[in-house]
């Protein structure tokens, strides 16, 4: 079985405390679906296209456990705490 990726990379962050609060709650959630963390930020070189202010990547057992992570309602109350304080891409990826 395939493991499953969730990539998200920020283009703006309005709101720091917002950001540490969604952290917070959506490392929780995290644990709950047995997702762990690969990159959380650091440092970066941007070596084609546009610089992103950050990015995060988490692995899960499989793109459906990914999936049901992100539909969770426990990630969901976390999401929430980012409306209209950042402007990020997120995807769901299947990977090796």
């Amino acid at each position: 079985m395939n493991k499953g990726y969730i990539v998200c990379v920020y283009e703006n962050i309005k709101d720091d405390n917002a950001l540490k609060d969604y952290a917070k709650k959506a490392k929780e959630a995290v644990e709950k679906y047995g997702g762990k963390f690969l990159v959380r930020g650091g440092k970066n070189i941007v070596t084609e296209g546009r610089e992103f202010l950050r990015t995060v990547v988490l692995e899960f057992s499989s793109f459906e456990k990914a999936k049901e992570f992100f539909y969770s309602s426990e990630y969901q109350i976390a999401h929430t705490l980012l409306k209209d304080t950042v402007v990020r891409n997120h995807q769901i990826i299947e990977g090796n």
